[in-house]
């Protein structure tokens, strides 16, 4: 062993997290060659390609392979490599001080006009070298003959033939350039030059239409980028007035000013001014909405009327739409079953193609008495229509066109396998709070029951307790007490009881805000005290008991809407075939008068082990998605076949769920199903094209009814088919 070879092995292991952009990377089997050859290094692992955005992700560990021979190991595949920031580089740059941008500068950065691309280029120059020697062919016939085609074939198997070498070295041996290369070849050793040329260049006409595909899926998302501005109103803490600055500068606490017209450059809740935002670029919703102090705004957002104040709430790098952008991004990197299936498929097909072309060429000359250039000549045409580009296309695009089309409705599902999922549910399970009601509960009724209680007392007490609390029910009792000047009072011990009560020591008492059986577990409830909950309950009202030193004080009730779409998102979801039902916390009778005006069944009193059960049934029927928004949904969303989360539910919840939602429809439920199956549907369509084409050609290529280049183009117009079958999706 050599010397440097034996320091490099005792130096210290030290993986590192690093992330490229990968220029030219277009197709699925692009990124098969790229992550192949990556795997294969010494060192490298957690290796990602996501051909859509055209960037690896991986961790190397420069001991076993140095960072520029990984870099020389993509350029000699073919395509360009640009470092690009990982998040532990974000972190470092927050640590510093300095601004990090919501994106990478590359993925914001136009693609270049098609016809500037190595294909398009390679495809002119080949096309340019055909029709001359055409021309010069058909002006002086029997001057050169077939050689008049040799500088367009020759060049196009320079530059497949390169690659194809280079991927067999890095273990794809049998890669579709390389099909293309031995076909090429074949066509030249038989004297067949003219159609090799055409070959050559129909493949990469094909080539250079995937790269026009992939370009404009990729410009979808990368719109998202474009929302947010370049630059923001920043109010200086020191003297007040507002200069401009970066919008990638901004950190939180900070103020801006967002003028009618200007676009909102940071996530973050309303100080001053009021407005109406029109967010339609990040959750799809076509109505403006009217904001005041307090509420939250996002980033992209455009101001219609009033001049606003924000307090900046999230940095560039974690607002919202960076969040979508992560998200898709992740999503596009995780193959759905039916890509990974595919994958596997054409891992056995391509060599047996190769095998079955070899037989077609040497078997009938052999033991039949064949013609050796025929059989050749229809080997090699098998062997073009073999090519599994299509095929290996078609679900990935798909996937990446449903994920694209959804993101820019506001629905967010984190990968092919969700996106798949979805559209197979036989049920949807709903949380009622927050998620079939607005979540904006309001006190209706203080009733004090202790001698020495009043309203105020009451509401007082409740207030102390739940100060700490996010849940609906704690923001109404809240909201109450602020508007009628309650001060709030010092509180210790602080608990939660999930599902129960919530409990806390206040002015030496212990007080709990329990639900009603909890109450009658703590302190009993009398019959007027039961007669006033069932009462309540029966009108559709949630109630709280105020417990103080285990003695009943009174009753707190609030009420909480359905959703304005809610009965019609159910109706849509029915109408698909997909039962729903609504699993809760809350008590029975409050359930059953919300679930009643929406036409669902009900499993009420639920906590969260007892929703977790109730999936667990309902997933024995067949799959289930789960939709909530709170804490105690996130074992529920994580059980179910797919979880879905509401945008404005909780961060445990939209970590936990498969998908989300960020307008918070209850019809947009229906409309990721409507979209998964959309999908589904094109993937299906995309496939039968791919197989289809594939048997019509691979019959008349024995029969001897068609060649090399309406084999070629079998495959290429395939693969455009798919290509743009799957863009449909993008309009949905």
């Amino acid at each position: 062993m050599s010397n440097a070879a034996l320091a490099a092995s005792q130096a210290p292991s030290n993986p590192v997290a690093l992330r490229y952009r990968v220029k030219g990377m277009d197709c699925p089997s692009c990124a098969g060659k790229i992550e192949t050859a990556v795997w294969r290094l010494p060192g490298a692992t957690s290796v990602r390609v996501n051909y859509n955005s055209q960037v690896l992700d991986l961790t190397l560990d420069e001991t076993g392979t140095a960072r520029a021979v990984l870099e020389e190991r993509i350029c000699g595949l073919g395509y360009g490599v640009t470092p690009l920031a990982t998040a532990a580089d974000l972190a470092r740059s927050k640590a510093a001080g300095f601004g990090s941008p919501p994106a990478d500068e590359e993925s914001g950065r136009a693609d270049p006009p098609f016809w500037r691309t190595p294909k398009a280029v390679l495809a002119i120059a080949i096309g340019v070298l055909f029709a001359l020697g055409f021309l010069f062919d058909r002006a002086f016939p029997g001057v050169a003959g077939e050689y008049a085609y040799w500088p367009g074939a020759l060049l196009g198997l320079a530059f497949y033939g390169r690659r194809a070498l280079a991927a067999a070295r890095n273990g794809s041996p049998f890669s579709i350039e390389m099909l293309m290369s031995v076909a090429t070849v074949g066509a030249l050793a038989i004297h067949a030059a003219e159609e090799a040329a055409v070959v050559v260049l129909l493949f990469t006409v094909g080539e250079m239409l995937e790269v026009v595909a992939a370009g404009r899926a990729r410009a979808g998302i990368r719109s998202l980028v474009a929302l947010v501005p370049k630059t923001a109103r920043l109010v200086d803490e020191a003297d007040g007035f507002v200069r401009e600055v970066p919008a990638a500068s901004l950190r939180i606490g900070q103020t801006v000013v967002v003028r009618p017209g200007d676009r909102v450059p940071a996530d973050g809740t309303v100080t001053d001014g009021a407005s109406s935002l029109d967010e339609s670029p990040i959750t799809g919703e076509s109505v403006p909405k009217p904001k005041g102090v307090g509420d939250a705004v996002y980033a992209g957002s455009v101001n219609a009327e009033g001049a606003l104040q924000v307090r900046v709430t999230r940095e560039a790098a974690d607002n919202t739409i960076a969040r979508i952008l992560h998200l898709v991004e992740e999503a596009q990197a995780s193959k759905s079953p039916t890509a990974r299936f595919i994958d596997r498929f054409s891992a056995i097909y391509t060599p047996l193609a190769f095998v079955a072309a070899i037989l077609v060429a040497v078997v009938p000359p052999l033991l039949l008495g064949g013609e050796w250039a025929t059989w050749i000549y229809r080997g090699l045409a098998l062997l073009l229509i073999a090519c599994p580009c299509a095929l290996v296309l078609s679900t990935p695009a798909a996937i990446a066109s449903g994920l694209a089309a959804g993101a820019r409705r506001g629905l967010l599902v984190k990968g092919g396998a969700a996106l798949e999922a979805i559209g197979r549910v036989r049920t949807v399970a709903f949380d009622k709070t927050g998620t079939l009601t607005a979540g904006r509960p309001r006190v209706t009724d203080i009733l004090p029951l202790a001698p020495d209680a009043s309203e105020r007392a009451v509401l007082g007490l409740a207030a102390a307790v739940e100060a700490g609390s996010s849940h609906p029910i704690a923001r109404a009792i809240l909201e109450r007490a602020d508007a009628e000047g309650i001060p709030s009072r010092p509180v210790r011990d602080a608990k939660a009881v999930p599902g129960k009560a919530v409990q806390a020591t206040v002015m030496g008492w212990t007080v709990a805000v329990a639900s009603p059986n909890h109450a009658r577990q703590i302190a009993g409830l009398d019959d007027a005290a039961d007669r006033l909950v069932t009462e309540l309950e029966a009108s559709g009202k949630t109630a709280v008991v105020v417990v103080r030193d285990g003695q009943v004080l009174g009753i707190v009730a609030v009420r909480d809407e359905p959703r304005p779409d809610a009965a019609a998102g159910i109706a849509a979801l029915r109408a698909m075939g997909v039962d729903c039902v609504m699993l809760t916390g809350d008590n029975r009778r409050t359930g059953e008068a919300v679930a009643g005006g929406l036409g669902l069944d009900v499993r009420a009193e639920l906590m969260p082990e007892d929703k977790l059960a109730e999936i667990a049934a309902l997933k024995e029927i067949g799959p289930v998605a789960m939709v909530g928004d709170g804490i105690n949904d996130a074992p529920a969303l994580a059980a179910a076949s797919v979880g879905i989360a509401m945008g404005g539910g909780t961060d445990a919840a939209l970590e936990t769920a498969d998908a989300a939602i960020l307008n918070e429809r209850v019809a947009d439920v229906a409309a990721l199903v409507a979209l998964s199956r959309a999908t589904l549907g094109n993937i299906h369509q995309n496939v039968a094209i791919a197989l289809g084409l594939k048997a019509v050609f691979l019959v008349t290529t024995l029969l001897g009814i068609t060649g090399l280049w309406p084999a070629i183009l079998a495959d290429t117009g395939a693969t455009v088919l798919v290509t743009a079958n799957a863009l449909r999706l993008l309009r949905a």
